[in-house]
């Protein structure tokens, strides 16, 4: 039996400091993920991708302890969040133009097959609707900015305008991807206040 693997531990790119703003590299890792649109506080979409993704994720924790010997902890949730115009993050925060993938971390022993093991498994029996959307995928962000937020995630807009405005251009750098967060804490748990949110911003050098 292997130790209890969290990666939120040994991955550097699960630290960040309060209203610090670092620069992180952050390898090709692999999530569970589904796609979705609108406002995720009041869109169905939202709530029944949760749905779906939550079995899935602790389901294949239970396997990966069972028949493998690895046990580790489910990660945060996380999304990567767009629009067509980006002010309705920063802004705006026009929740209902928001596009948005849903994703789980999953450590690197999980391959494909337990992946469809799992999803036929709960497709057996009174399916989450949106199951045919979760979907097991690598993902490469590279170079990103990066910093801690605390406080209710619509508070995050100075933030967000510190960093995409800010920060990240006096690095030499523009902004390339999608903004990625990282929910540190159960909001059904914790007060607004002190939320702990990484938010993420992948970037590249500005070429002359």
């Amino acid at each position: 039996m292997h130790a209890k693997v969290d990666l939120k531990k040994t991955l550097p790119s699960y630290k960040a400091k309060h209203e610090v703003f670092g620069l992180v590299e952050v390898p090709e890792l692999q999530y569970l993920m589904i796609d979705g649109h609108g406002d995720p506080n009041t869109s169905a979409e939202y709530a029944q991708a949760l749905q779906a993704l939550y079995p899935v994720a602790y389901k294949l924790k239970f396997m990966s302890k069972r028949e493998h010997g690895r046990d580790y902890v489910v990660m945060p949730l996380e999304g990567l969040w767009w629009a067509q115009d980006m002010s309705a993050f920063t802004e705006h925060r026009d929740k209902s133009r928001w596009d948005w993938t849903m994703m789980i971390l999953q450590p690197e022993w999980i391959d494909s097959t337990m992946f469809e093991t799992i999803r036929e498994q709960l497709a057996e029996k009174e399916p989450p609707a949106a199951l045919d959307k979760v979907r097991l995928e690598a993902f490469a962000e590279g170079l990103c900015a990066q910093t801690l937020h605390i406080g209710a995630y619509d508070d995050e807009a100075q933030t967000l305008h510190r960093m995409h405005r800010q920060f990240i251009p006096e690095q030499g750098l523009e902004l390339t991807g999608k903004h990625h967060e990282i929910y540190l804490s159960d909001p059904r748990r914790v007060a607004p206040a002190k939320l702990r949110t990484i938010l993420r911003q992948p970037v590249r050098s500005i070429i002359e």
